[in-house]
């Protein structure tokens, strides 16, 4: 790909992140199906149809569905931020519902801090801070 091709076609997939977050807003989601559905057939390897795919799964319901669309979108680019963002977030059982539909979704990087823990066998445990 040329180096306008690879432009233009970032361009693309920023104005389809514009529009599903607006018509996921809205509640038109087979809009959004639609204008996703599109999008993986001209750019089967980006990250973002997928990701997006995988919001709109989440705010219909289907969890299981979603993840999976979480995961192929980071395993295209494991550096595409909302992607991992969204595996944290809805990843738990204790979702904090917040989707990352773009890169300005997402939050600052966090460093979090790991830690031993050892239980009393003597078995040493990492744990993510909180």
């Amino acid at each position: 790909m040329e180096a306008n091709e690879i432009s233009e076609s970032k361009k693309e997939l920023n104005e389809l992140c514009a529009a599903v977050r607006e018509c996921a807003y809205t509640g038109e989601y087979q809009k959004c199906k639609n204008l996703i559905f599109d999008a993986m057939g001209k750019h089967p390897h980006a990250p973002e149809p997928h990701n997006l795919l995988g919001v709109l799964l989440e705010k219909e319901g289907d969890h299981l569905t979603a993840m999976k669309h979480f995961r192929a979108a980071w395993a295209l680019d494991p550096t595409y931020l909302p992607a991992r963002q969204n595996l944290d977030s809805f990843g738990t059982f204790f979702s904090k519902g917040k989707y990352a539909f773009d890169e300005s979704d997402c939050t600052e990087e966090r460093h979090e801090e790991y830690t031993t823990e050892h239980d009393a066998h003597g078995i040493g445990h990492i744990v993510r801070g909180v």
